[in-house]
């Protein structure tokens, strides 16, 4: 009867520790994403990145609003084991030359039948990411060849410059696994 009473103290004792402990840097990692994914105004037109040290979440990137800004780093803010949030996402400048271009560069990928199978997902994972006439596609393809598809398309159209940042899925899985 006292093994049975000490085992389940010992036991209850575990089970109170676990569900105190910190989450880890890839669980906080995962529920950041997710909040920023999940965010109902984030679009193709915005990238947002974290670095995540020790509870400590900085969030950069830019978006296309303020208000998109301060929502997503409250949101942030709330996820379990984020102890400080530092928003260094930066607002695009407002320009119609600029949303023009956005918007022909994203009709151009998602619109050709090479892409289909992102555009049709909730979160395209393409970014465009346009500033004073400059091009930068980020966010993750399935393959070299679908980089290398995206970065012609953009290229075709009257930007200043055009920057590839896409990743290929090994890339990041390969980063995941090093978190």
């Amino acid at each position: 009867m006292r093994l049975r009473f000490l085992t389940s103290a010992l036991l209850l004792l575990m089970l109170a520790s676990t569900a105190t402990a910190q989450p880890s840097t890839l669980q906080v990692f995962r529920s950041v994403q997710r909040q920023v994914l999940t965010y109902p105004h984030f679009t193709i037109f915005d990238s947002v990145h974290t670095k995540i040290e020790n509870g400590e979440v900085t969030l950069f990137g830019k978006v296309t609003m303020p208000f998109k800004r301060d929502e997503l780093e409250k949101r942030v803010s709330k996820v379990r084991g984020v102890t400080k949030v530092t928003n260094q996402i930066e607002v695009l400048p407002a320009s119609k030359s600029d949303d023009d271009l956005r918007r022909g560069i994203a009709n151009a990928i998602y619109g050709n039948s090479a892409f289909v199978q992102y555009a049709t997902q909730v979160n395209p994972p393409i970014h465009i990411i346009v500033e004073r006439g400059r091009v930068t596609l980020e966010g993750v393809v399935a393959n070299e060849v679908d980089r290398t598809m995206a970065y012609s398309i953009a290229s075709s159209f009257q930007a200043f410059a055009v920057k590839n940042d896409l990743k290929t899925e090994a890339e990041v899985k390969a980063e995941l696994e090093r978190l």
